[in-house]
């Protein structure tokens, strides 16, 4: 349960080292924090009074940073947060000035999850709204079982390129990959894209990416430019690339066959 008007000095005294205020900007030293004291202190601080917006210094594999928070505010991460960064997320906007390990944005719900860096595996994983911008490349596993329902649409931009299993299972949502480190006709080595998906589209910059047979392949139409326009927008603000240059490329969509792609598979 996050504590209601809390403020830098009502924290447990061994931890007030860790901690100073700037106005509206309250920092986190997370050196020799273990996992639970730097989360524990992350909410009892993050509905503190006039707190805006939140770094943390000196992260260094710490897990869970900023799961199942509900509130709607700034986090700056510092280093590489651990497994499980942002999951069951409600809202905040994480940025993390360096990689982020695995499973990122797992089962997210809302908000913002912008990583200048690389990502690891199963990231994305369940995800049922909001938004994952990658600055390179994701490891295996990417946005599987990614999910939409009603007005939330999840969505993961990957600048770089993905690892085998990409969208997996994929129900719902955008996934968006760029290939920006790939050479003019070199292909993503990904395998397995697209294995069991049912619902979303892939877009690609250019043919890099390789489904199975369970999907198929089309040309982008005026709404989908318009989507993909709207997320390299958005990436080249967060990374300070030029949109031009990516938005000149030929873009493709990758869609399921069927909605039910192991159907044979099962007795009726």
């Amino acid at each position: 349960m996050q504590t209601q008007n809390t403020s830098p000095t009502e924290i447990d005294l061994k931890y007030q080292s860790s901690i100073t205020r700037e106005g509206k900007t309250v920092k986190i030293d997370a050196e020799g924090l273990y996992y639970r004291e730097l989360n524990g202190i992350l909410r009892q601080l993050i509905n503190a009074d006039g707190i805006e917006r939140m770094e943390i210094h000196n992260v260094c594999g710490q897990r869970y940073i900023g799961t199942d928070l509900n509130t709607k505010i700034q986090i700056d991460i510092y280093g590489t947060p651990g497994n499980d960064l942002g999951a069951f997320m409600s809202g905040p906007k994480l940025h993390v000035h360096g990689n982020a390990q695995d499973g990122c944005g797992n089962t997210m719900n809302d908000g913002e999850i912008i990583i200048e860096g690389h990502a690891g595996d199963v990231t994305g994983n369940s995800m049922r709204g909001g938004k994952i911008f990658v600055r390179d490349y994701v490891g295996y596993r990417v946005g599987i079982h990614m999910k939409e329902y009603k007005n939330k649409v999840a969505q993961i931009v990957v600048g770089q390129t993905a690892g085998d299993f990409l969208a997996e299972y994929m129900a719902g949502g955008v996934m968006l990959i760029l290939g920006l480190d790939l050479k003019e006709g070199e292909k993503c080595i990904a395998r397995f894209v697209g294995t069991g998906m049912h619902g979303g589209v892939i877009y690609e910059r250019g043919e890099i990416l390789c489904p199975v047979k369970g999907t198929k392949t089309l040309p982008v139409g005026k709404r989908d430019m318009k989507v993909i326009e709207g997320l390299v927008n958005e990436y080249c603000r967060h990374f300070g690339a030029d949109p031009k240059p990516i938005l000149s490329g030929k873009f493709m969509k990758i869609l399921p066959l069927s909605k039910r792609p192991y159907e044979k598979l099962f007795s009726h």
